[in-house]
């Protein structure tokens, strides 16, 4: 009865030395389809084709919003084991509970700079045609097991997690209206496409490129916003809603830099959902900090990502919010 529970099957993912089998991925991946497809209609309103669209609608709930993981495995179980502050009980527990939700804003592949030593050994098992694989083996490992705990969650908790589409969810490193091929070290977007194929197989493959592509890609709460980069232009709801037909709204909000968003988009989404609010923000990773947060568009967008900390914004009350108290550090538990 305990390993078919959510927690001990994610904490199972969490302790396996090696994630390379396809038939367990292929498992995480078909209940991470069902919950997909199957998304409520008022949290997640279907696009004109029948299919649960871009944009996701909060609960009213208090609501955890988590940076970029990149194949960081003890991210989410550290994450799950964390007692927020004035709670008396895990986050795991307040998911089952339904007394909390989650939002990833993406990135869960590709150890940055923590992993520049084994990506220039993979480096030379990928030219060596990976007649030796031991470096990039450990490496999808870690991105392999953040994934299937994303999917984990998903299916046990469909209305309180979400995984918002990044720039780094790009199995098949291709460019296209939504995605741009990667690399940043190496040949990270390159070397993680030919091992996939060559080690998980062209029909897992397909499926895990489908299922990247069923990710939402912005959400609204109460008084705030969610995406993974700042918003390069403003979309109605209606677009966001579209956006999983009409996939260049997914690279407006995946893959902006500094200084490369409109210098309107970021007000312009708070004041179509709160208007008049001077306290609502948007939240998001993609470009790394210093510290536990970074601010843009006048205050008013929070960049999250911290490559080196487990970071966390507990958000309870935006009326109440503060980036000093409610922008936290996990303690770490793992890479």
């Amino acid at each position: 009865m305990f390993v078919s529970s959510p927690y001990y099957r994610i904490k199972a993912i969490s302790m396996r030395k090696k994630v390379t089998v396809s038939r367990d991925l292929n498992e995480s991946l078909e209940r991470a389809f069902y919950a997909l497809n199957n998304e409520a209609g008022d949290i997640r309103p279907a696009g004109s084709d029948g299919q649960p669209g871009g944009l996701v609608l909060l609960r009213s709930l208090p609501t955890i919003v988590v940076p970029d993981l990149h194949a960081r495995v003890g991210y989410l179980e550290a994450l799950l084991d964390w007692i927020p502050p004035g709670n008396t009980h895990t986050v795991y527990q307040g998911l089952s509970a339904g007394e909390l939700q989650v939002v990833c804003v993406g990135d869960g592949f590709h150890a940055e700079a923590r992993g520049i030593q084994r990506w220039l050994t993979a480096l030379e098992e990928f030219l060596g045609d990976y007649r030796k694989h031991k470096a990039m083996d450990k490496e999808m490992s870690e991105s392999l097991g953040v994934m299937m705990i994303v999917m984990e969650l998903k299916s046990s908790f469909p209305g309180y997690f979400h995984f918002l589409k990044g720039n780094h969810e790009n199995i098949a490193n291709e460019n296209s209206l939504d995605n741009r091929s990667f690399r940043k070290f190496v040949y990270e977007g390159a070397m993680v496409t030919d091992w996939f194929r060559k080690f998980m197989g062209e029909e897992t493959f397909d499926k895990y490129y489908e299922f990247e592509k069923k990710l939402p890609v912005f959400a609204v709460g109460n008084r705030f916003c969610v995406t993974h980069a700042e918003p390069r232009r403003h979309h109605s709801k209606h677009e966001l809603i579209e956006a999983m037909i009409h996939r260049e709204i997914v690279f407006d909000l995946t893959w902006t830099a500094n200084g490369e968003a409109e210098i309107d988009s970021v007000d312009r989404y708070l004041d179509e959902y709160f208007p008049g609010d001077q306290q609502a923000r948007i939240f998001g990773g993609h470009r790394p900090v210093a510290g536990c947060f970074n601010t843009r568009a006048g205050g008013k967008y929070l960049q999250i990502h911290n490559p080196d900390k487990y970071i966390a914004v507990y958000i309870r009350d935006m009326s109440d919010f503060s980036t000093m108290r409610d922008i936290l550090i996990l303690p770490e538990k793992g890479v």
